[in-house]
C-alpha cells in the first residue's frame, strides 16, 4: 500500500476557535470579511491559538509542524506593543502525571521581526517559523499565544491563523 506525504498542507484556524483573555470582542462580518474585533481600550490581552493538527504515536507520521501565519489588523491608533507569536508544546500527562509545557524556539518573518513592525496601523500577516520543525506526537498539543498591549483608541481585529505543515499517513 502507498501512503500520503504532502509537504504543502495548511489548516486555517478561525478567530472563533481561539481564546481571548481580556476585553470586549465582537464577532463581525462586513464586506464579506469575518473577524473578531476588540473594542478600543488601553489594556493588554492575549489571544490563544490552538494548533489543531493530526498527531501520531508512530515516529515520522502525522503532522510535521513548520510555521504559523497570523492575520490581524490594527486601526485608529497603533498598538503600544505586539509581541511575536510564542508557541508552546504541552506534553499530555498519563493518569497521575501532570501535563507539562515548554516554549518552542521560533523566528518571525522579516516584516515582523522587530516590535515596531508589529504595531502599525495596517493589515498584518505575521509568519512565525518553528526553528526545528517537529512531528506532532499523540501525547502532545501545541498552542500559539499573541500578546498585545493596545493604546486607548487601538481597534484590533483578529482574522485568524493558518498552520503550515507536512502530512504523512
Amino acid at each position: 500500500m502507498g501512503y500520503i506525504h504532502d509537504t504543502a498542507m495548511s489548516r486555517f484556524i478561525s478567530p472563533f476557535e481561539c481564546g481571548y483573555t481580556a476585553g470586549t470582542w465582537t464577532p463581525t462580518i462586513g464586506t464579506n470579511m469575518v473577524e473578531n474585533v476588540r473594542t478600543a481600550a488601553d489594556a493588554s490581552f492575549t489571544i490563544l491559538i490552538p494548533i489543531l493538527l493530526p498527531s501520531n504515536d508512530e515516529i515520522l507520521k502525522g503532522a510535521y509542524l513548520k510555521s504559523i501565519d497570523v492575520y490581524y489588523s490594527i486601526a485608529t491608533a497603533a498598538a503600544d506593543a505586539v509581541a511575536g507569536l510564542a508557541v508552546d508544546k504541552i506534553t499530555l500527562g498519563a493518569d497521575g502525571t501532570a501535563c507539562a509545557g515548554a516554549t518552542v524556539a521560533v523566528t518571525q518573518d522579516t516584516g515582523h521581526d522587530t516590535a515596531a513592525e508589529r504595531i502599525d496601523i495596517e493589515d498584518h500577516t505575521m509568519t512565525t517559523t518553528i526553528t526545528t520543525p517537529v512531528w506532532i506526537d499523540d501525547g502532545e498539543h501545541f498552542v500559539g499565544s499573541l500578546i498585545v498591549d493596545a493604546a486607548a483608541t487601538t481597534v484590533f481585529s483578529f482574522i485568524g491563523a493558518r498552520v503550515n505543515y507536512t502530512l504523512r499517513v
